[in-house]
């Protein structure tokens, strides 16, 4: 099988490989195809793949090109995993937004709707190339904000676009954990959009364990989104939400916390990748071992300012290691092989969520097999989260319009309409902030 990598230059390309290394099955990935507008990331990455081979036999041929059209032609999968205007855009989104004093962050309030506007269109263009050049592949995205951009695409691939993100996957393993059950047998009742879900039941040999976990302040505590949260309003709540929440329910706070950050998280990350593709080309490097340091500090810095909001300290061990790459690979292997399984995933809502239109992409668990994924009938959200995610939804429909008519009226609508954007003159000073800055967004008039 051919597997297209889009953005083939990233940091954590090397994650989706060496899962693939440890894949013997029958069906397997036989060649990996980078494609990235940077040859000196491509070559980059490509070197730390090839020191992640060494050895193993029946490696995946890896090639690497810079034209798109040459990588989609004849693929079976594509992951698609680009990040429009780079990491010097994400440092941009962070900045404009924390001078209005408002959340800047990738996928969530302005900064995610500024990330939006300049990625639609370009995933628009690939899942159109796909169409055209790849009818028959399935497209897994990991681009964020990852459900806005699988619906844009789903406009034009229908089901055969699917959107993942480890979120909820890891939530789901620390509360299995926390719980003494397996996380592999455990069924996770969970349903929102992504970034913007909860955690609901979680049934371990067919009871719902969840009530025993809320009932129990010492072990609510223990684990990440209760440090994070706090035991009173988990149990205020009834349910577990997403980390991404806390940008909602601690506003506030999270503002402040970054605002007063010596840099930003994509100012971070800029800084700390740019010394690893810098550093992975001295020929007396090993680019495998400074790509393994660089990603463990990536992962321990992770939502640092918010645990530093909530007190949580530092990251557990057991959630160092990432997982979106073990998400892709389990999708990707049951459809390809058709190994039935659960995963919780962004695809079309059809009629699970009622409030949602039957186009709407969600983010909830489904059955998978060869014929892609199902989602899974869940209970109503209550209120509270109905209301969000409605609200959310609604946005992430103005991002869309905007991005096909190339309205700035209509892109100050979608700012405006957010949650966690106050004003429509804040609105109005956002889209001037990142036009500003942003090549990407020119097509706003």
């Amino acid at each position: 099988m051919k597997l297209t990598i889009l953005g083939g230059g990233g940091f954590r390309v090397p994650l989706v490989y060496g899962a693939l290394l440890t894949d013997r099955a029958e069906g397997r990935v036989t060649e990996v195809v980078l494609h990235d507008l940077d040859a000196g990331r491509l070559s980059a990455v490509a070197r730390v793949l090839a020191e992640q081979a060494a050895g193993v036999p029946g490696a995946p041929a890896v090639t690497a090109t810079t034209d798109l059209d040459e990588a989609l032609t004849g693929a079976d999968f594509v992951f698609s995993a680009i990040r429009v205007g780079g990491l010097e855009g994400r440092a941009n989104d962070e900045r404009v937004a924390l001078a209005e004093g408002v959340l800047g962050q990738e996928t969530v309030g302005a900064g995610g709707i500024a990330y939006g506007l300049r990625t639609v269109p370009v995933a628009v263009d690939i899942a159109r190339r796909v169409a055209r050049l790849a009818p028959d592949a399935w497209v897994i995205n990991f681009t964020n904000p990852a459900g806005l951009v699988t619906e844009a695409m789903s406009r034009h691939l229908g089901d055969r676009v699917i959107g993942i993100c480890d979120s909820p996957v890891g939530l789901g393993r620390r509360i299995a954990r926390v719980l003494g059950g397996n996380p592999k047998e455990a069924w996770i009742d969970y349903v929102g959009l992504n970034h913007l879900g909860w955690v609901r039941g979680l049934h371990i040999e067919g009871r719902d364990e969840l009530p025993r976990l809320l009932a129990d302040p010492d072990l609510l505590g223990s684990f990440e989104e209760g440090k994070l949260f706090g035991v009173d309003w988990l149990q205020s709540l009834g349910a577990i939400p997403n980390e991404y929440l806390h940008y909602y329910y601690f506003n506030r706070e999270a503002v402040r916390a970054y605002q007063q950050a010596e840099r930003t998280r994509g100012a971070f990350l800029r800084d700390q990748q740019a010394h690893f593709y810098e550093a992975v080309t001295d020929p007396g490097a090993r680019a495998l071992d400074v790509w393994d340091r660089t990603r463990a500090e990536r992962e321990a810095t992770y939502m640092a300012e918010n645990r530093e909001t909530a007190g949580a300290g530092e990251r557990d061990a057991d959630d160092l290691s990432g997982g979106y790459e073990k998400v892709a690979l389990a999708l990707m292997r049951a459809i390809a092989r058709d190994e039935r399984t659960t995963l919780i995933l962004n695809v079309r809502n059809r009629s699970t969520l009622s409030v949602l239109d039957g186009e709407a992409v969600i983010e909830v668990p489904c059955l998978v097999d060869a014929n892609g994924a199902h989602p899974v009938a869940v209970a109503p959200l209550p209120d509270h989260a109905t209301g969000l995610v409605c609200a959310v939804k609604a946005v992430e429909r103005e991002v869309l319009a905007a991005a096909e008519s190339g309205s700035r009226t209509t892109a100050v609508k979608a700012f405006a309409l957010h949650p966690l954007v106050d004003s429509v003159n804040v609105a109005r000073r956002l889209v001037e902030g990142y036009t500003g800055v942003h090549p990407g967004l020119a097509y706003l008039k």
